[in-house]
């Protein structure tokens, strides 16, 4: 469970967020807002890439403020622009590399990587450069350096917005295929129908917290008041 109590973020006098209390308990959560609504920063809070000015973050019980260590193995995250993400210019080498400050043993690397290869169709790309990688298949490596790490949580950042139709697709699939807990925060409001909840962010608050159906109506309804 993911637990907000109380949660402020301000900088330089600037309120970001304020007075966030929830829990987050459901499989798969999205979060949408206007473009400064605070949702980033949201996302950002949960595994500890930014902390509270006020209140408390905790996630399984881990406070994101003090145990960011722990809280980065429980919680994984994926960013918008996977070329920010992306380390090494090989593929297989670029899916190690997270494994390898683990300490996991070369047998695991070996068989973790190739295991994640395949469930994304990029087995074929193994030695080849990540930047010839096409903008879907890179989103999707970035996903695999994540998902080899064996989070408990990922968190993605807007990951649908550089891609075309086909590529939106091919990463829709492979979030409704996690085990994991995902929480996507998002623009693209087709890729959250089928999610457990919703939370709508504006005014640096949350305005709606229910299912996709009764929250985006509420987030397009707002819009259209703009």
């Amino acid at each position: 469970m993911i637990n907000f109590k109380s949660v402020k973020v301000s900088y330089q006098e600037k309120t970001i967020l304020d007075d966030i209390n929830l829990q987050l308990t459901e499989r798969r959560i999205g979060i949408v807002g206007s473009n400064g609504s605070g949702k980033s920063t949201f996302a950002r809070l949960l595994n500890g890439l930014l902390a509270p000015t006020e209140g408390q973050v905790t996630v399984d019980g881990l406070d994101t403020r003090t145990e960011g260590k722990k809280l980065r193995r429980k919680v994984g995250f994926v960013f918008q622009n996977p070329d920010n993400q992306i380390v090494f210019p090989i593929v297989e080498e670029d899916i190690a590399f997270g494994m390898k400050n683990l300490g996991m043993d070369k047998a695991t690397i070996a068989r973790n990587t190739e295991e994640v290869l395949a469930r994304y169709d990029l087995l074929d790309h193994r030695t080849h450069p990540s930047h010839f990688l096409s903008g879907g298949q890179k989103q999707l490596l970035a996903i695999s350096g994540v998902l080899v790490m064996e989070p408990e949580y990922i968190v993605f950042d807007e990951p649908t917005t550089l891609l075309d139709l086909r590529n939106k697709i091919r990463v829709s699939r492979a979030i409704a295929a996690l085990e994991q807990t995902a929480i996507v925060v998002t623009h693209d409001l087709d890729l959250l129908t089928d999610f457990d909840r919703v939370l709508v962010f504006g005014d640096q608050r949350i305005i709606a917290d229910d299912i996709p159906a009764v929250a985006l109506k509420h987030y397009k309804e707002a819009m259209q008041g703009v």
